[in-house]
């Protein structure tokens, strides 16, 4: 289903199901780049004031998701559920996305040689940035739902990503459940980069420090996970002066790696997330050497919780 619309930023009222899509005058605001509203999408102020034209590529209920794919002449977005908020999102001018995808994309250079998993693939944003950077690497990544990702195979270059660079890099993709045993190799993933969300909020699994311990299980020895841990409950300091406690998906790992879990919050232009990286802190100055710019400019604030 292909619709034009014009949509005034920001986005108005509460977004209706797929089928209703092409008769509402606005579901999302977008323009410029396209950032989190709470965890998952927020958008830019100077963009907000702005109005784009834009395509509904498709608009289908699937079994786990209410999927819409918006085309405009920057950008394709991924929208999921009911919130119809961002979860996927391919610039056509640049793969940088000033958003906590990047931030993905620094994780090679801190694990040990081995493949790295994407639990919560959606439309491959941080797919497409790794392998653009470490055109090497084996990435395996992960989605429960199969329709989405025929989808993203159409419309966002899933497919491409399925054949092998000249150096022996690729995307392999697993239909499943990242809970299951099944989502698992032999020897363990290097690292595993984990982003799911549903409603607009991280999995309450995630919140949980039992699942982050049976998901360690899936990491090789060094192995480390980096986490998309959406956003703080409130704004109201921590009774100990500690931002980090406002995330539960991050107090959950605290608990299951005690003294092994670091964080950092994207600024507020970036969507302010707040992101996990579970092991020792890696060397600052040598992380940031191993990256490119602008991507080497992020890694500073990272800081082990207390």
């Amino acid at each position: 289903m292909i619709a034009s619309m014009r949509c005034p930023l920001p986005a108005c009222s509460p977004s209706p199901s797929a089928n209703s899509f092409k008769s509402t005058p606005c579901i999302v605001a977008f323009g410029g780049r396209n950032l989190k509203k709470s965890s998952r999408l927020k958008v830019n102020a100077t963009a907000a004031q702005q109005e784009e034209d834009f395509q509904v590529l498709a608009a289908i209920q699937t079994r786990y998701n209410n999927v819409v794919i918006v085309d405009t002449s920057e950008s394709r977005l991924l929208l999921l559920d009911s919130t119809h908020n961002v979860h996927s999102m391919l610039n056509k001018e640049t793969k940088w996305t000033d958003s906590y995808w990047d931030e993905f994309s620094a994780l090679p250079p801190v694990v040990p040689p081995g493949p790295i998993a994407i639990f919560g693939l959606g439309g491959g944003t941080a797919a497409h940035l790794m392998l653009d950077l470490w055109p090497s690497l084996q990435i395996h990544g992960w989605e429960i739902d199969e329709i989405l990702i025929h989808l993203s195979r159409e419309y966002f270059g899933l497919a491409d990503l399925e054949k092998q660079t000249r150096e022996g890099g690729m995307l392999t993709v697993h239909i499943g459940d990242v809970f299951s045993p099944d989502a698992a190799i032999s020897g363990g993933y290097a690292g595993i980069i984990v982003d799911l969300f549903a409603e607009g909020k991280v999995l309450p699994e995630l919140e949980e420090a039992a699942t982050w311990l049976q998901l360690s299980e899936k990491l090789m020895p060094g192995g480390r996970f980096m986490v998309n841990c959406g956003a703080g409950e409130g704004d109201a300091v921590s009774r100990d002066n500690d931002p980090w406690k406002l995330n539960a998906a991050i107090r959950a790992m605290c608990e299951a790696f005690p003294g092994q879990v670091n964080w950092k919050k994207m600024p507020k232009g970036s969507g302010e997330n707040y992101m996990a990286l579970t092991g020792i802190l890696p060397d600052l100055s040598a992380w940031c050497a191993a990256l490119p710019y602008p991507l080497n400019s992020s890694i500073n604030p990272w800081t082990t919780c207390n």
